[in-house]
């Protein structure tokens, strides 16, 4: 069943969105050749809990760390640690708070230093995939019409989308109904509603979609070993059009 948000559970979502985006700011900041990730995860954490708020992803399922880190060929729900950044690595952070019951989660990929010119595109598309998703989150329109304009917009450009993880809905629950695929043929799926709030976020690689999770249970990474690029906001369908909530 697809939770549809009042007025109120709106503005509490909200809320969860600006301290995810805060912390977004606070780890991007600290982003540089020679930190580690889990310096990054300590200053999220730090960030997070000086809002009132706490960190939705630390023992979620079993998750050991406040944020996600990934690292190049590394998808999704990489676990914070001792490695160092280096000069062309690129990083996807993914954050997640709960304030007063409610959910907040963004994801973002940052280049640290100089990164090859493939690179930088891939980034850039993987971003755009996300708006042009959020795009088609308006009232009326069905759940795949988001899918299948990230899909479109990203193999246009010569790259892929994840297949084996999808966005969510999201409220109350980190994980909620309905999963929203990165791809799919349009016009299918539930219709969008006024209150239902989405995770949209496309997995983005630079060739083959296929991946694999690593020997730690968590660690998603590219079949391939080629570089891989994440994004998400935490998106309300409005009668006045898609809100996102993960921005200050």
């Amino acid at each position: 069943m697809i939770n549809i948000k009042s007025q109120r559970e709106l503005e509490f979502m909200q809320k969860a969105g600006r301290i995810v985006a805060g912390a977004h700011k606070a780890v991007e900041q600290a982003v540089r050749p020679g930190v580690t990730t889990k310096e990054l995860d300590k200053i999220a954490e730090e960030y997070i809990i000086s809002q009132g708020a706490k960190p939705a992803f630390k023992g979620l399922y079993g998750f050991p760390a406040s944020i996600c880190t990934s690292i190049n060929e590394q998808v999704v729900h990489g676990i914070p640690g001792l490695r160092k950044l280096k000069n062309g690595d690129i990083i996807s952070i993914d954050i997640g708070a709960i304030i007063d019951g409610y959910n907040g989660d963004a994801a973002r990929t940052i280049a640290v230093g100089e990164v090859d010119d493939k690179v930088k595109k891939l980034l850039e598309i993987a971003e755009q995939s996300l708006y042009e998703g959020i795009k088609k989150a308006v009232v009326g329109n069905r759940l795949s019409d988001i899918s299948n304009a990230i899909q479109t917009f990203v193999e246009s450009n010569g790259f892929s989308v994840v297949r084996d993880f999808v966005g969510h809905g999201i409220g109350r629950k980190m994980h909620e109904e309905p999963q929203v695929p990165n791809f799919g043929q349009p016009g299918r799926g539930p219709r969008l509603r006024h209150g239902m709030v989405l995770a949209i976020e496309p997995m983005v690689n630079m060739e083959s979609y296929e991946v694999e999770t690593l020997a730690d249970s968590w660690t998603v990474v590219t079949k391939d070993g080629k570089p891989s690029a994440h994004f998400e906001h935490t998106v309300a369908v409005t009668d006045d059009g898609p809100q996102i909530f993960t921005t200050l």
